[in-house]
């Protein structure tokens, strides 16, 4: 049998299963040809994007639309799409790479990720061959310009429940759509809207292909936005838009499901932005701090300064750990999905929508990193950083959107343990045996230790199998004593998603640090075990919180006191000195005079 249909992990199983480092990608494993695609995606930035933020930001006529033609010619836009229609078909790991070179592009990297994931993708993914003969190749190109229009007036995280409708003409030749979409990325220049409606009185919505010029389209002027000045977004009004029937995309009322799964892509694609957004800022923030002088020294000199840029580091290297870990993921889900005969289409949706759980967590992690990231540059910049006219204005401005787009975070969060137990419960996932386990455990005597032989990660490795055991118990307890009101109580869902948010960050940093020594050596990797060590006792501090709280909200007595011991068993870690290891990773960082990792 295929080796990676042996060794595939099914989403959300990182709870209950273990993963060995030699089975997960690093970005460190990143090959010559993917390295090269890399420097193009920064060299685009350097010559084309970064000299004209200002005028980004001012929405010049004709700039943006000028800029995705160009990472067109580059074939930036088609990394991922098959080679018959133009692109380069390169895999899921190397179109991650590009998203996330761009996303250090500010309001570029909203428009070429709308572009390239949500405008181009639910063709590609769902289009009938016609369909993807007419307008991926151009797509692929930036020859014409995608966006995507789902949210509603009334319709935001409840996207199902949108107005918009469709019904067909009496000639039967096109569907007369009516209704309207708010806040669209890319409409003031786009030239395809993939659109969701309802035909007629369905249940669920459907999804079209209009281009531009159909008669019935219209737009709003651009919106006045707090931060990605330079990325269009417009209302879309449809008024019987007329749209021929054989742009109706996939079978009806399969919209929603489309929405869904493109959805799901969106979410871990953002993850991969935020990181090369965080990447950014570091090294503009290090080079402040290394030319800032105050009582005679570098700010970068200082520990209150270090402790901001070790700190950002840290996340920032943990973000990228679970998303490519991710990635990886996605793509020996798809090749078993091959294997076992399905096509290669519906194979990397399938296993896009086997993750969904993994993207989830991706998105709420990484958005809420780049926030303190953006934060904190603007921090060290001090009084700068708060000048319209220094760099970290926009990165703080622009930051801020990723928590509320592809899904606001509560809602990701929710929807997090939400899939978890769902698929529990179809029997996808054993979490009840674990978790009785785990019962079974807080009655017995704690084990002290073994006489197993200790290797560098054996603490670590520890820690994270104490923490599956903590979020098990609590979840399990949830789910019994709340049964079907869980879903009501969305504080405690909240607090089970973050316990889930740093249990899988703290297994990603600690594979990829396991799998790095192993390539390099101890001495090589100092600081990125250093940063895993820091990371794993923070996040043993934050699972403690969340869990404390999500008992205390539903256990009483002595339940409520049992769980409590077997919380701090659980989340129990060795001190270490942090302010030390904070130091070393600032050191590097400034030596290198940028983000180093």
């Amino acid at each position: 049998m295929d080796d990676t249909v042996v060794k595939a992990i099914k989403g959300g199983e990182f709870l209950i299963r273990e993963t060995s480092a030699e089975n997960i990608f690093i970005p460190e494993e990143w090959d010559e040809e993917q390295l090269m695609i890399a420097e193009t995606c920064i060299n685009f930035l350097a010559q084309n994007v970064i000299p004209n933020l200002n005028r980004i930001d001012e929405q010049e006529e004709g700039l943006m639309p000028h800029l995705i033609e160009e990472a067109g010619a580059l074939g930036l836009l088609g990394i991922s799409v098959p080679e018959a229609y133009g692109g380069f078909g390169k895999d899921f790991k190397t179109s991650m790479l590009v998203t996330e070179k761009l996303g250090a592009g500010n309001s570029f990297s909203v428009a070429f990720s709308a572009h390239s994931g949500i405008g181009t993708l639910p063709i590609l993914y769902y289009g009938n061959d016609a369909q993807k003969q007419k307008y991926i190749p151009k797509l692929a190109t930036g020859e014409w310009k995608g966006a995507y229009c789902l949210t509603e007036p009334g319709a935001g995280s409840d996207a199902n429940s949108g107005k918009t409708r469709a019904r067909l003409s009496e000639d039967g030749k096109y569907y007369l759509i009516t209704g309207q979409k708010m806040w669209i990325t890319n409409a003031g220049f786009a030239d395809i809207f993939t659109v969701f409606a309802k035909i007629d009185d369905d249940e669920n919505l459907s999804a079209f292909i209009v281009e531009k010029g159909f008669e019935g389209l219209s737009l709003n002027p651009e919106e006045h936005k707090m931060g990605i000045k330079g990325s269009s977004t417009r209302q879309v009004f449809f008024n019987d838009c007329k749209v021929p029937v054989e742009n109706l995309l996939s079978e009806r009322q399969n919209g929603f499901k489309i929405a869904v799964n493109i959805l799901n892509l969106g979410r871990i694609k953002l993850g991969g932005a935020t990181v090369g957004a965080a990447k950014q800022i570091i090294t503009t923030a290090v080079h402040y701090a290394n030319e800032r002088e105050q009582f005679g020294r570098p700010i970068s000199k200082y520990g209150a300064i270090r402790y901001k840029l070790a700190q950002q580091a840290i996340l920032t290297y943990a973000a990228e750990s679970a998303i490519y870990r991710a990635c990886q993921n996605i793509e020996e889900a798809k090749a078993m999905y091959v294997a076992s005969g399905l096509d290669e289409t519906k194979a990397k949706l399938k296993g896009t929508e086997q993750f969904a759980i993994e993207a989830a967590i991706i998105k709420v992690h990484a958005s809420e990193m780049l926030d303190y990231v953006a934060d904190e540059g603007v921090q060290i910049y001090g009084g700068m950083g708060y000048s319209a006219e220094a760099p970290m204005d926009r990165a703080y401005r622009d930051s801020r959107i990723n928590r509320i787009f592809e899904g606001t975070n509560e809602i990701n969060r929710m929807l997090t343990v939400d899939m978890m137990l769902k698929r529990a419960l179809k029997g996808e996932l054993d979490l009840m045996g674990p978790a009785q386990k785990v019962v079974g455990e807080l009655t017995s005597i704690p084990d002290f230790g073994s006489d197993e032989e200790e290797n560098l990660f054996s603490k670590e490795k520890k820690y994270i199998a104490n923490f599956k055991k903590a979020i098990l118990m609590v979840a399990g307890a949830a789910v019994q004593k709340l049964m079907t009101q869980l879903a009501k109580e969305q504080e405690v869902l909240m607090c089970v998603a973050d316990m889930l948010i740093e249990l899988y960050v703290s297994e990603s940093l600690q594979l990829r640090v396991e799998k790095l020594v192993g390539l390099k050596g101890e001495e090589a990797c100092r600081e990125q075990l250093e940063m895993m060590r820091v990371y794993i006792n923070d996040a043993a501090e934050h699972i403690a919180k969340s869990g404390r709280e999500a008992i205390n909200s539903f256990a009483e007595g002595d339940e409520r006191k049992m769980m409590m011991i077997g919380l701090k068993r659980f989340t129990k870690t060795e001190d270490i000195n942090t302010t030390q290891a904070r130091r070393d990773i600032a050191a590097k960082v400034i030596a290198e005079n940028k983000y180093c990792f």
